[in-house]
């Protein structure tokens, strides 16, 4: 049988570039070579995309991040260029070659392709701006090539937490009251908004960049003067900022998601933090917090979170995967959708992955399970007319 060659992009520009390097060090460890020819192909910091002589390896998730931090750049790379064609046709856009010096810009290329032969499907499996916010997925799009994954408008809304909180509310899903500031607006009446946010809302607010995951740039704040130092730390992230009612007391529960346009819901887990709240060292560089799988619910409550998981996924038209969090009150028992993660975390003991296998299916058969995922939705697209005639 003949092997898919499978590009797994990895890295990116943004803040959650070393997550992006621990959950593709999963992929490539776990990828079955008897059906995949994996390729690595990582985007540097710097924007710059080059084929990776060895992909990124590690014992675990804490050793991979801790490597990046201190070797920022890999030397072990090949540039790559992605060349696209100079008229409409029915063959992909995006092809890998090996860099070769050349002596100008106008001179044909001869750069021998990877085995001679173009990417069968993309994994892609950067986290953050520029990867999971539907740019990247605009490109496999224009190349016309299929990708695991939300598409263009589920990774936008999904990136965004403002658009996505709007989204869910017109879907009648369940979400805290929360306001949205901009950055250029809190620079100029920062004391006027202070006032407003405090009259809307009730302390504790947790304070986010729109468009960043992983928990980076959140804060959680008591007071109006850690309110103003939560935004103004949160808006060095993005130009947009979310402020959002916390939910006292407080279990955080998750939920996963695989399918298309039948999507299924794993069994939920719950996130117990060993601080105030599931910030980035809690994620990653924190052994202290607790995933207990399942979480701890009643039969009722499990049914609504699932069935909940599942309408947002739909709500944003996504696709392939999401981990959908909620919020739910340990008084009262009121559930509330917190957001979807349309890339979330995916090394093999991140909650997706651990919820999916408590679920019966196993890190390597998701793998399986995504790449037809994104095969088959690649072949219903094709099945769309374009042409009037």
């Amino acid at each position: 049988m003949k092997r898919l060659r499978v590009g797994v992009v990895y890295g990116g520009r943004s803040s959650e570039h070393e997550v992006s390097l621990a959950s593709a060090a999963a992929i490539f460890a776990n990828l079955d070579r008897k059906r995949y020819d994996p390729v690595p192909i990582r985007i540097e910091r710097d924007g710059r995309w080059s084929l990776a002589e060895r992909p990124p390896s590690s014992e675990s998730a804490t050793d991979t991040i801790e490597h990046a931090r201190n070797n920022p750049r890999d030397t072990n790379r090949v540039p790559l260029e992605i060349l696209p064609l100079a008229h409409p046709s029915d063959e992909t856009i995006l092809m890998i070659e090996r860099g070769v010096t050349r002596t100008s810009r106008s001179e044909k290329s001869v750069y021998p392709l990877i085995s001679g032969m173009t990417l069968d499907v993309i994994f892609p499996i950067i986290h953050g701006p520029y990867g999971e916010d539907g740019t990247l997925q605009g490109l496999f799009e224009l190349a016309n090539i299929p990708y695991v994954g939300a598409g263009v408008l589920a990774g936008a809304v999904g990136m965004d937490k403002s658009v996505m909180k709007v989204v869910f509310t017109e879907s009648g899903l369940p979400v805290v009251n929360h306001e949205t500031v901009g950055r250029r607006e809190w620079r100029n009446a920062e004391t006027e908004i202070l006032t407003q946010l405090t009259n809307r809302l009730d302390f504790p607010l947790f304070v986010k960049p729109a468009n960043l995951g992983s928990s980076l740039g959140i804060s959680r704040t008591t007071d109006r003067r850690s309110l103003s130092a939560a935004i103004a730390l949160a808006a060095e992230f993005d130009r947009k900022i979310v402020i959002e009612e916390g939910v006292v007391p407080c279990r955080e529960i998750e939920c996963a998601i695989l399918g298309n346009d039948l999507p299924e819901a794993s069994i939920p887990g719950e996130v117990i933090t060993s601080r105030d709240f599931y910030d980035y060292d809690a994620k990653y560089l924190d052994d202290r917090s607790e995933m207990v799988i399942p979480a701890a619910l009643t039969a009722s409550e499990t049914k609504e979170i699932t069935s909940l998981a599942v309408a947002a996924f739909r709500s944003v038209d996504c696709a392939g995967m999401a981990r959908v969090d909620f919020l739910v009150n340990s008084d009262d028992g009121r559930i509330f959708v917190n957001e979807i993660n349309t890339h979330p975390g995916f090394t093999t003991i991140s909650m997706f992955a651990k919820m999916w296998a408590a679920s019966g299916v196993s890190y390597s058969a998701l793998l399986d399970r995504l790449i037809a995922l994104a095969l088959e939705r690649h072949a219903e697209k094709q099945k769309t007319r374009t042409s009037a005639m």
